[in-house]
């Protein structure tokens, strides 16, 4: 009894040891941790040069191509209102007809003063005629004939006088009926039939809007512009003279039809330190109205060798630049710094780092430390990452 009570412990612990080897061996043996095999894969992509269309998404507000306020150039009251609000419009079209009487007599009175200095005319001319052979043989004094020349000139004078009321009394009667200046869609009328109305009024009776095309004033700083400047200065951005400009409205759906670049304007603003670039749309089912807020997305050139590299495999090291990890000599991955300029969709331009053919990192290069051997395989973007799978590189924020 002595001897089973003294063996029994230790016979227990030889059978744990026993059993506790494998487990050390799976935990910890050839392999790595967890018993994998070999060193991790990584996705990569290879740098290449290639033509990349710059491409800028920036706010913009529509304004109509023509406006026109209308407004009354004669006094008088409206008697008739001769359109309907918000009715297509022509140039010339009526639109008001103010109270023409005073206008008509106006032009009768202008007529009448008209006939009496072409009556007075003939009379004048008459005289000079007859005191210019009297003159000769001194029947009378070379001042009477001088007289008779000076009022028939005044007569002449008259007539002109008399020809300009008339046509500026028949203008005023034109005005009577106030025409649309231009065509295009007409707004609200601000008067109405029996309100009185002067030529100096600075109220406008109602607004015409020429909406077809239409214009979008798109706001762009004068940085980013004057950088895209020096670029086409260069000759590293080469730029089309109909640059297209695509446009996605208030409710996030793009617009259809595509408008080009018209101007840039030559004022930049000083509270906002941006321009104005103007574009152009046609609209001929009328969906864009001004005052709409939209979003331009413009192609401003197109950069001729340059680098893609995607944003998800940029990262920032301590100081917050970039930086990618590319796969090196005998598969071992190294670190490398680069700059970049802009975005291009969901990839950063490389403009200094790297070298076409270089391999970096796209997928699987969480916890790798410099050096380290991988196993390099092709990024295939459609693929989705294996569960477990080490991610990616956190994607860079801002230049």
């Amino acid at each position: 009894m002595t001897f089973f009570r003294h063996t029994a412990p230790a016979l227990a612990l030889a059978l744990a040891a026993c059993g506790s080897q494998p487990q050390q061996q799976g935990a910890g043996g050839p392999g790595g941790p967890g018993g994998q095999a070999g060193p991790p894969p990584v996705s990569y992509v290879t740098v290449q040069q290639q033509a990349v269309p710059l491409t800028s998404e920036l706010p913009g507000r529509l304004s109509p191509y023509e406006s026109s306020e209308v407004r009354p150039q004669v006094n008088g009251i409206i008697l008739d209102r001769l359109f309907t609000e918000g009715d297509m419009v022509r140039q010339g079209q009526p639109l008001y007809r103010i109270d023409a009487a005073p206008y008509r007599a106006a032009v009768a009175s202008a007529r009448a003063a008209l006939t009496r200095a072409q009556a007075t005319i003939a009379s004048t001319e008459a005289l000079a005629r007859r005191y210019g052979e009297l003159v000769k043989i001194n029947a009378i004094s070379k001042q009477e004939y001088e007289n008779a020349v000076a009022s028939a000139a005044q007569a002449r004078a008259d007539v002109a006088s008399q020809q300009a009321a008339v046509r500026t009394a028949e203008i005023d009667l034109a005005r009577t009926t106030i025409r649309a200046p231009i065509s295009g869609r007409i707004g609200r009328s601000v008067s109405t039939t029996g309100a009185l109305v002067s030529a100096a009024q600075t109220n406008a009776l109602t607004t015409i809007q020429r909406l077809d095309p239409i214009y979008v004033d798109i706001q762009q700083s004068s940085a980013d512009l004057l950088k895209l400047r020096q670029q086409i200065m260069a000759g590293q951005v080469a730029r089309d003279g109909n640059a297209k400009v695509a446009l996605k409205l208030e409710d996030g759906s793009d617009y259809g039809p595509q408008g080009t670049l018209r101007f840039a304007d030559v004022t930049v603003d000083e509270t906002t330190g941006s321009q104005v670039i103007r574009a152009l749309f046609p609209n001929p089912n009328g969906l864009l109205l001004p005052g709409m807020f939209v979003r331009a997305r413009i192609v401003e050139g197109t950069q001729q060798n340059a680098m893609l590299v995607p944003q998800r495999a940029v990262s920032r090291d301590e100081r917050g630049n970039p930086t990618v990890l590319v796969v090196g000599a005998e598969n071992k991955i190294e670190p490398r710094p680069i700059q970049t300029s802009r975005t291009a969709g969901d990839a950063w331009i490389v403009t200094s780092g790297l070298k076409p053919g270089d391999k970096v990192i796209v997928e699987g290069a969480m916890m790798l430390r410099p050096g380290m051997p991988v196993t390099p395989q092709p990024w295939n973007p459609n693929a989705k990452p294996a569960q477990g799978q080490p991610g990616a590189a956190a994607p860079a924020q801002g230049k």
